[in-house]
């Protein structure tokens, strides 16, 4: 398979999650990163072009400036799809430009800041006919596609509840007031939109949840509140989901939860049996049944129940750890395979799947929900 082109706005140094894409675009690879507008900052950009290897001509100082120079190259030259890893409020404007301009686009979460802008989003998503991808990037563990697939197979039943929970405490003092850049823009309504927590890790549990589950949420209650003082924004939340097939579930996110690292998890019960699934032990899932003792399933191994959606997903045999970088691999593997096979005129296999710009819509949808519940003293409001 030919490499596919990767431009990317954000990611310079200093970020968190910038070095992840780039390290996670290139495992398979797929792709090469050929362009990048890497911070507002000139200085930061130039630095951080020049240690990827990116020409002097390609690293430019403002995301608007790579977009319509990088449009204005020979087919053969032009990045195939641009990687958008900027705080919230610089989601909309530079995915807007890129797809218009005929790139697809590889988008951090939450989508943008409002179910305004991700309508119009979804909008272009369609007219253009490009490919859009938002890096959920929970749903690439191979552990978390085999407990989909079993949903989906129907091997626990009718699916009664789910526990849907990420846990942090790096945010328990108010860390945003000592410098630390990843905690200033997620407090800062400004840059971060109408949610702290919940528009951080929240929407990566809500995503989860309907992911795995396979069902839509229709309606919510929630609470949210601002534990440290002073902070503007929510850093600690819990929320009743109400579902289409008539189950409901709990969604709690926190980060002020002391002492956690990034300890997200997900239960799930049917009439036959449950599953657990959690992020800091990701090669394992539990499950359990009412007539048969407890079953662990790992990652890596060609047993009888292995299924075919996690094996895809797999990289290295057994007892070998995958984890978090790995996971976003999948996703971005899975997105080059789309855009090749779009490109080539066939069809992609369909585990194969990620993310998209509807899942984005539904993110907005939820937090808009979340925070009108909760204004309202946790009363029950539609999706």
């Amino acid at each position: 398979m030919t490499r596919l082109r990767m431009g990317m706005i954000g990611g310079g140094e200093g970020s968190l999650i910038g070095p992840v894409h780039r390290m996670a675009a290139r495992i398979d690879g797929m792709a090469e990163l050929v362009c990048g507008a890497f911070s507002s900052d000139p200085a930061i950009s130039e630095i951080t072009g020049k240690r990827e290897g990116i020409p002097a001509s390609r690293i430019y100082n403002t995301w608007q400036e790579m977009i319509r120079n990088e449009d204005q190259l020979p087919s053969d030259a032009r990045p195939h799809f641009v990687t958008i890893v900027t705080p919230n409020h610089l989601h909309y404007g530079p995915a807007m430009m890129a797809l218009e301009a005929g790139f697809h686009v590889m988008c951090d979460k939450p989508l943008c800041i409002s179910v305004a802008e991700a309508a119009e989003l979804q909008e272009v998503v369609e007219r253009t006919g490009r490919l859009f991808c938002l890096t959920h990037n929970y749903t690439g563990y191979p552990m978390v596609r085999r407990a989909r697939e079993m949903i989906l197979g129907g091997e626990l039943g009718t699916i009664r509840k789910v526990i849907v929970e990420y846990l942090q405490g790096w945010m328990s003092t108010p860390v945003e007031n000592t410098g630390n850049r990843q905690a200033a823009w997620r407090a800062d309504p400004g840059r971060a939109g109408i949610a702290g927590a919940m528009a951080d890790i929240g929407t990566h549990a809500f995503n989860l949840a309907e992911y795995i589950t396979c069902q839509e949420v229709t309606a919510l209650s929630a609470t949210l509140r601002s534990v440290v003082p002073g902070r503007i924004l929510d850093d600690d939340g819990t929320v009743t989901l109400l579902f289409g097939n008539g189950m409901n579930g709990t969604l709690i996110a926190s980060q002020v939860a002391t002492g956690e690292e990034n300890n997200l998890s997900v239960r799930v019960y049917g009439e036959k049996g449950g599953l657990t699934w959690q992020q800091m032990e990701p090669n394992t899932l539990t499950l359990m049944w009412s007539d048969a003792p407890i079953q662990l399933i790992r990652t890596g191994t060609t047993f009888p129940g292995t299924g075919r959606a996690a094996p895809m997903h797999t990289r290295i045999p057994a007892g070998h750890p995958e984890g978090f970088i790995e996971a976003f691999a999948n996703l971005y593997r899975n997105f080059m395979m789309h855009i090749s096979a779009l490109d080539e005129g066939r069809k992609p296999d369909p585990l194969a799947d990620y993310p998209g710009i509807n899942e984005g819509l539904r993110g907005m949808k939820f937090l808009e929900a979340v925070v009108a519940s909760s204004a309202r003293k946790a009363a029950i409001t539609d999706l």
